[in-house]
C-alpha cells in the first residue's frame, strides 16, 4: 500500500513525456533552461506547473524560396527560384535566440538570393550556378548560425528570361553557329586546296603519275551507264608528234 501511495504522489508531481529518435526536448523550469542541455530520444520527466518545454526537429527540412525578380548586374531582369535544406544544429539556440527561425530562414533566403544575384552578370547567372550556390549556402549558414541552423545545400532551380531576350539570344546563337560553320568550311576548302597542289606538283614531277591518273579516270568514266564515251587524247602523245613534225 505504501509503494503504491508513493507512485501515486510521484505520478501527481511528474509527467511524462517522450521524444522520437529525431526530436530533442528543450526543458524550461521556471522560465529558465534546465542544466544538462536538451533531453531525448526516449522518455524524460517534467514537474507539471514549473516545468515547460519545446521540441525540436533535428531532421532536414528543405523549402523553395519562391520566384524573386532580380535585377542582374548588366540590368537585366530575371526571375530565379531555388532550394535550400538546413537542419537544427543547436535545439537550445533555435528555442531561444529566435522566435520562429524557420519563416525567419525563408525570408533570409529570399534576401540573400536577391543580393547574391545582383553582383553577377547575366553570363555569370548562366553558366556559373554552382558558384552562386555555394556562395547562397555560405552567406546563409554565416547569418544563421546565431540560431543554432546549419544550412547544408542551396540549389537554384530555375532561371527565367524575358521573351524579347530569348529570342534576341536564339538569333545571336544561331548567328554564331552560321559563323563557325562558314569558317569550317572555309578552312577545309583551304585544306583541300592545298592538298590539289600538292597532288598537282608530284604529277609535274612525275609523268607516270599523269598516266596513271589518266587510266583512272578512264576507268571510272566506263563504270558508269554511258552510251558514248569520248577519250580525250594523252597530252604526251600530241608532244610527240609535234617534235616530230619539227624535226
Amino acid at each position: 500500500m505504501k509503494c503504491l501511495k508513493h507512485q501515486q504522489i510521484s505520478d501527481k508531481y511528474h509527467r511524462m513525456m517522450i521524444v522520437q529518435e529525431y526530436e530533442r526536448a528543450v526543458i524550461f523550469r521556471l522560465g529558465r533552461v534546465r542544466e544538462g542541455g536538451p533531453r531525448g530520444p526516449g522518455l524524460f520527466f517534467i514537474l507539471p506547473c514549473i516545468d515547460d518545454y519545446a521540441k525540436v526537429d533535428l531532421r532536414t527540412v528543405s523549402f523553395d524560396v519562391p520566384p524573386q525578380e532580380v535585377m542582374s548586374k548588366d540590368s537585366v531582369t530575371l526571375h530565379v527560384d531555388a532550394v535550400v535544406y538546413y537542419r537544427v544544429d543547436s535545439p537550445v539556440m533555435a528555442t531561444n535566440n529566435v522566435s520562429n527561425y524557420s519563416h525567419c530562414k525563408r525570408l533570409l533566403a529570399a534576401t540573400t538570393l536577391r543580393n547574391v544575384l545582383g553582383t553577377r552578370n547575366l553570363a555569370e547567372i548562366l553558366s556559373e550556378r554552382e558558384s552562386i550556390s555555394h556562395a547562397m549556402q555560405a552567406n546563409l549558414d554565416h547569418a544563421t548560425e546565431p540560431w543554432g541552423v546549419k544550412v547544408e545545400r542551396v540549389e537554384i532551380k530555375d532561371v527565367r528570361l524575358p521573351q524579347q531576350l530569348q529570342r534576341a539570344m536564339a538569333a545571336e546563337a544561331e548567328a554564331t553557329r552560321e559563323g563557325r560553320a562558314k569558317v569550317i568550311a572555309a578552312e577545309a576548302e583551304m585544306k583541300a586546296s592545298r592538298a590539289l597542289k600538292e597532288a598537282a606538283d608530284v604529277i609535274v614531277e612525275s609523268p607516270a603519275a599523269l598516266q596513271l591518273r589518266y587510266l583512272q579516270t578512264l576507268q571510272s568514266i566506263s563504270q558508269e551507264k554511258n552510251s558514248t564515251i569520248v577519250f580525250p587524247i594523252p597530252v604526251d602523245i600530241i608532244s610527240t608528234f609535234m617534235t616530230a613534225h619539227k624535226k
